[in-house]
């Protein structure tokens, strides 16, 4: 059973401009910071931002989702509006901002009815994939649930019930974002090891490492399944 995001990470040519872009405009608590990889807080999820040189590397060209609470959405959008072309689309009651980081991933700010204050978590990744029904036969097999199935438009999105995953063919989206590749992220499993075996004879790699079970999937991405 899954649950919960763990972490995303994020590959940024230099870690220290890119946290003093999520520190000034996301408002971000820095949780550690060296010069290879920082940590910022987003909720219980943490973002890392990564330079180049280790494996696994952080995802390119993102689209993610990040909560902050309806009372605050207007805020935001005169906010961010001032230095940003934001883009704003609604999906039902719910209304969604997007804008461009400087290393050109896309993220959204959606509205929630959620306590707390600023980004109170991550709900939801894109990932591109090669072979669309293939990748959702690997998801839905470590336990997430299709919830929309787009796949005549090069899309289908799958849950956790608390995290959203959108599986996309190459193509550009909503406000002209497109699938992270190679990503690297993190989610919470009742059982890592026992979910990580349903699908080692399709990753391209099942491995034990200090945070969990890393699984790489057939298009590079690389989940690590973590305790809760």
């Amino acid at each position: 059973m899954l649950s919960s995001p763990a972490w995303l990470t994020l590959e940024v040519k230099y870690p220290d401009r890119a946290t003093a872009f999520y520190e000034a405009f996301l408002e971000l608590d820095v949780r550690s910071e060296t010069p290879e990889e920082a940590v910022l807080a987003a909720g219980d999820t943490e973002i890392r931002l990564r330079a180049p040189g280790t494996v696994p590397r952080g995802g390119l060209h993102t689209h993610y989702a990040l909560t902050i609470p309806e009372r605050e959405y207007d805020d935001w959008y005169d906010r961010l509006g001032e230095r940003f072309d934001l883009v704003e689309h609604t999906f039902g009651d719910a209304r969604s901002l997007y804008f461009y980081d400087p290393q050109g991933n896309c993220v959204e700010l959606g509205e929630r009815a959620v306590d707390g204050d600023g980004v109170t978590g991550l709900f939801e990744l894109v990932l591109e994939v090669e072979d669309l029904s293939s990748a959702v036969e690997f998801y839905t097999t470590l336990g997430f649930e299709i919830v929309d199935d787009g796949r005549e438009d090069g899309r289908v999105r799958l849950s956790t019930g608390e995290f959203d995953l959108e599986l996309w063919s190459p193509r550009l989206g909503i406000a002209d974002a497109r699938g992270g590749v190679h990503v690297d992220f993190g989610v919470v499993a009742a059982d890592p090891k026992s979910t990580a075996r349903e699908v080692a004879d399709d990753a391209l790699a099942v491995t034990s490492v200090d945070e969990g079970v890393r699984i790489r999937d057939r298009d590079g991405h690389y989940l690590t399944l973590v305790s809760e």
